[in-house]
């Protein structure tokens, strides 16, 4: 065989190469939009996954975790509001989510959509107007005396008080968030995958990108969100 020949007998080794790159790539590609669209299919919630950011869930749920998540009246638990079993309902009914009674949601603190989503514990519902101080754990009011002191009370609407595992006070204690309000929550949180999120927040760092989760549509099937520890948004 000739040079000419061995040429292009190599171009053609190398074309079928790179075409058959082309189709994995498109495979791979094709593959992870349907476990995408099955996932929202089931959570009704996009992004489904969450990576997690900060360790205020801690022990129950680590940074750098992965969190499935659920349009939260889709399998409700009893005496649900609004498809959130808090956690004070939960120490009556037993019920348990992530170690510790009620319902772990996804929300945006004081509404804003601009805002990087919080995934905390919702522990009490409480009413517009509702002095909710005498049924506070009074270890989670800070120096609060009695609701006049307290930040939020009474009530400034209806919706959930909410606090990290890991954290000594409740979000409305401080300026984390006013209570929550049902519009507000982006879904309850399901499954834990432990270490899976890191690869999401990596990317994010490397890319120089903002976490964007909840309802804002992502290129992949994962966000991310923030917690507080201490009174302090945890940033990316």
């Amino acid at each position: 065989m000739d040079d000419e020949g061995r040429t292009a007998e190599r171009d053609d080794r190398a074309g079928g190469a790179v075409g058959h790159l082309v189709t994995d790539v498109g495979n791979a590609v094709v593959a992870v939009a349907l476990v995408g669209l099955f996932l929202f299919a089931v959570s009704g919630v996009w992004p489904p996954l969450v990576a997690i950011e900060s360790p205020s869930m801690t022990p129950n749920i680590e940074t750098g975790d992965m969190v499935f998540v659920m349009e939260p009246e889709r399998f409700a638990g009893p005496d649900a509001r609004h498809g959130v079993v808090t956690a004070a309902a939960g120490d009556a009914t037993g019920y348990v989510a992530f170690g510790r009674s009620g319902d772990v949601i996804v929300f945006r603190p004081d509404g804003d959509r601009q805002a990087t989503p919080i995934i905390h514990r919702a522990m009490l519902w409480v009413d517009v107007g509702e002095n909710w101080y005498d049924r506070a754990d009074p270890n989670a009011v800070g120096t609060a005396g009695d609701c006049d002191a307290l930040r939020n009370c009474p009530a400034p609407h209806s919706g959930f008080v909410t606090q990290g595992d890991f954290n000594t006070e409740y979000d409305q204690v401080g300026t984390t968030s006013t209570v929550v309000r049902p519009s507000w929550v982006v879904g309850t949180g399901e499954v834990r995958l432990p270490g899976l999120g890191w690869l999401r927040l990596r990317s994010q760092v490397v890319t120089g990108g903002q976490p964007t989760a909840g309802e804002t549509a992502e290129s992949t099937a994962s966000g991310s969100v923030n917690h507080t520890v201490a009174g302090r948004t945890a940033e990316s």
